[in-house]
């Protein structure tokens, strides 16, 4: 507050603003330089100082943000009409928003207030006024110049594939400015990407699991405990796979850094989850595991068709273990023990002659190097059309760019053509037939087929939910008379009564055959199973 008994000379008080960003800190630009430069022209001017009002480090591009301007317009209204002028070093010291700074100067001039650069033309008159706002409108130019340089500059950045801000997700660290492996985390990351791949884990499993490898969110230094929400951004984000996105520029473009996954396992990882979101088509199904009770939901009921629960009862001196329908349509509880003996039988029942297993076996030798060509061009077209459909979405970026396309209507195409990749994608791994070792599926299948119920007591949970799947599609049902009601899958009914000479022989009188069907049905069900489906023993049945 200024002393109203001191009698200054011509009346004339003033103060000084001085104000200094953190990039202007440099020398002949201090605050000290501006407040010599202001006193020389208020003293030739006949002003007399009464305070000084410093700011250092703020940008003017905002009012809210500076609490040193904001107590000089305070301190303005306080001492309405004694002071006469606030001397700056330059307009832009005010603000580099010409509204902004208009708003300030009449804010100023309410109270008896003129602003006066030291080292630009500034006053009272007309003439004047115009010149100052004309200087206020320069300033915002030079700033709105800074920022788009800034902003052409950070894209620039993201299109050449580097990242643009100092954060990067779980598994990499940032290094001069480019994301690189973080040694901590890198192995652990791909190792949750891989299990993920697999189907057999929801994210929240994933979450408890990657906390227990050690994994930590990290936000404002802390460390923080992994979450389901945060696992899905991880398994959602593309640049585990070597593409950059952001939310401020359409583009997808390659990035620069090592990529943690495939393609492939990113798309196949998208269609697990979109598989459990119930807007959208499952292109694949989670796989359920429980060790204790590998038959639960396998076996069904034979009156409701509800799959079997199972659980521990608890007697006088053990735990035992029992299956027994959810419904209330039948309260009797099967031992396990009966269960998977009735289980072993049909096994035994089921399994193949050992001719009629080396017959089939041979034929699909053949059928394997047939269907070789056709599923290679599958594949082909299948990445054709992956590069199609990015060819396309970068012609959709174009367009939105140059506002034929709205943002509403870039999204709604965007996540069309997100789809068809996922898809195509699935296709292109599906057709993948080269890692399939024929030889090695071949004498595998025959070491199983041999002998279904060893078979079923060599392989661990998820290899017997395979084989038991693969053998009877329609599910198994227990009759409640100490029997299993089956239906085999006709791919094993081929395999049990397989004869190549009937096959060819009514492959060629086809028309005159009283069972066309049942002759030729090897072939035909192995032309249409899935490609993976001939790899089905090898990469998900191998004992232990």
């Amino acid at each position: 507050m200024i002393d109203k008994n001191i009698v200054y000379a011509d009346g004339k008080r003033a103060v000084i603003y001085l104000r200094v960003s953190t990039e202007e800190q440099v020398d002949n630009f201090s605050l000290d330089t501006q407040e010599e430069i202001c006193r020389r022209e208020a003293e030739k001017r006949g002003y007399d100082i009464v305070e000084i009002f410093r700011e250092e480090g703020r940008s003017a591009k905002t009012i809210s943000g500076r609490p040193v301007l904001i107590n000089l317009l305070e301190f303005s209204r306080k001492n309405k009409n004694h002071i006469q002028a606030v001397f700056v070093y330059r307009i832009d010291r005010v603000s580099r928003i010409t509204a902004d700074y208009l708003a300030i100067r009449k804010k100023l001039a309410e109270n008896g207030v003129t602003i006066i650069s030291a080292t630009e033309p500034t006053g009272d008159s007309p003439t004047e006024k115009l010149v100052e706002t004309i200087l206020a409108g320069f300033a915002q130019l030079d700033n709105d110049i800074r920022s788009e340089r800034s902003r052409n500059g950070l894209r620039a950045r993201f299109l050449s594939g580097k990242i643009v801000t100092g954060s990067v997700p779980l598994g990499y660290s940032v290094q001069t400015g480019y994301a690189v492996k973080d040694p901590k985390t890198w192995d652990s990351v791909k190792r949750a990407w891989e299990l993920m791949v697999t189907g057999t884990k929801s994210l929240s499993e994933m979450a408890e699991i990657m906390n227990e490898w050690g994994l930590r969110h990290i936000r404002s230094k802390r460390e923080i405990l992994l979450i389901r929400q945060r696992v899905q951004e991880i398994f959602r984000s593309k640049f585990y796979m070597g593409v950059l996105s952001s939310k401020t520029y359409p583009e997808e473009v390659k990035g620069q850094h090592v990529p943690m996954i495939t393609e492939e396992q990113f798309y196949r990882v998208q269609a697990l989850l979109d598989g459990r979101n119930p807007n959208k088509v499952a292109l694949a199904k989670r796989n359920h595991a429980n060790p204790d009770f590998p038959l639960r939901r396998i076996i069904r009921c034979s009156k409701c068709g509800m799959g079997l629960t199972a659980g521990w009862s608890k007697g006088r001196h053990a735990k035992y273990g029992y299956y027994r329908c959810g419904k209330p349509c039948n309260s009797v509880s099967i031992k396990v023990n009966d269960l998977e003996g009735s289980l072993m039988t049909v096994l035994k029942e089921v399994t193949p002659k050992t001719e009629c297993l080396n017959l089939f076996l041979n034929f699909l030798y053949k059928i394997y190097h047939e269907r070789f060509s056709r599923l290679q061009k599958i594949k082909n077209r299948a990445e054709d059309e992956i590069i199609r459909l990015k060819d396309l979405r970068q012609q959709l970026v174009k367009k939105n760019l140059d506002g034929v396309y709205s943002d509403e209507i870039f999204r709604e195409q965007n996540a069309n053509i997100e789809d068809q990749i996922l898809q195509a994608q699935i296709l292109k791994e599906d057709a993948t037939i080269e890692k399939y070792n024929i030889d090695a599926i071949t004498t595998f299948m025959k070491t199983m087929l041999a002998d279904l119920g060893e078979a079923y007591k060599r392989s661990n949970l998820n290899q017997a939910k395979v084989l038991l799947g693969s053998m009877f599609p329609s599910g198994l049902a227990w009759s409640y008379n100490g029997t299993l009601n089956h239906q085999i899958s006709p791919l094993y009914q081929y395999i049990r009564t397989f004869n190549e000479g009937t096959v060819l022989s009514c492959a060629e009188k086809r028309s005159r055959t009283s069972t066309p069907f049942l002759a030729h049905a090897p072939q035909a069900c192995l032309s249409t199973i899935p490609a993976s489906r001939l790899n089905l023993y090898c990469t998900k049945i191998s004992f232990e």
